[in-house]
């Protein structure tokens, strides 16, 4: 999939811009920016079963809120799995990546809009048939894994699993849970929320559980693209702004909870 970043403002704005205070900042921002994610993470992200080119949840009605605060049209659209949206981002194809934890790989091709607007845990889902004792991450040692292409549990978890673990990545949850279903895999490493909302979504909750205690628990960014079109001072500045004000009045955890019982709902 091929994405553009709309023009931006008209010849004559952009002259109208030198005279009218206030409006040369404004006047490199697009009109139109488009945004993508992790299709499998409800109730975050995951397609719109009515419109599967489009991915809904708690992160695209947060991007449709900033949007509309800043008079810009936001497209939250699916890419294909996570590994691909993070490319289409890093090539500035799509503008946004709708939520990320934040990693030194993706700092050397997004801005990270702060602050961070959601916390998320990353967890082991097991095989209750075949759960081994667990009390910290020194117990993954000599377990075969599996771990989400391109996911990230943490830039200092993941040192660690990088060092120590024996971990196939896999293309999708679906898959990594199917794994653990049939037993080719030991464990799987994804975050608790999407993860128990797939698991129960797939019928699986009477068979896979996530162990306590958590692995990591990170923040969750909106990022922009060092590549696209759009990225500007203006832009960078505003979507950091309304982010803020937004994160205050407790919107993005509002928004979280009214998703849960939405993709419940589609169930």
């Amino acid at each position: 999939m091929s994405f553009r970043c709309s023009p931006c403002r008209l010849a004559g704005i952009l002259l109208a811009a030198l005279f009218v205070p206030g409006l040369a900042a404004a006047a490199g921002s697009c009109e139109r920016l488009v945004a993508t994610g992790n299709p499998e993470y409800p109730p975050y992200l995951w397609r719109d079963p009515q419109d599967p080119k489009r991915l809904i949840g708690a992160n695209a009605d947060l991007l449709q809120r900033l949007g509309k605060e800043l008079g810009v049209r936001i497209d939250v659209l699916y890419s294909g799995s996570w590994e691909k949206a993070q490319e289409e981002v890093t090539s500035g194809r799509a503008d946004l990546l709708a939520g990320a934890y934040l990693t030194l790989a993706r700092l050397g091709s997004m801005d990270y809009v702060h602050p961070p607007f959601l916390m998320t845990s990353g967890v082991v889902w097991v095989n209750k048939d075949a759960a081994f004792p667990f009390i910290g991450r020194d117990d993954l040692i000599g377990h075969k894994g599996s771990v989400l292409a391109g996911s990230s549990l943490g830039e200092e978890f993941d040192r660690f699993a990088k060092a120590s673990l024996d971990l196939k990545p896999v293309p999708s949850l679906t898959q990594g849970l199917q794994d653990l279903m049939l037993k080719r895999s030991e464990f799987l490493l994804y975050q608790a929320l999407p993860g128990q909302a797939q698991v129960e979504a797939l019928g699986m909750a009477d068979d896979l559980e996530a162990l306590e205690p958590v692995l990591s628990s990170e923040g969750l960014y909106l990022t922009l693209s060092h590549n696209s079109a759009c990225n500007d001072p203006w832009l960078r500045g505003q979507l950091a702004k309304k982010m803020t004000e937004l994160s205050a009045a407790g919107v993005p955890v509002t928004l979280l909870q009214d998703n849960l019982e939405r993709w419940k709902a589609q169930q």
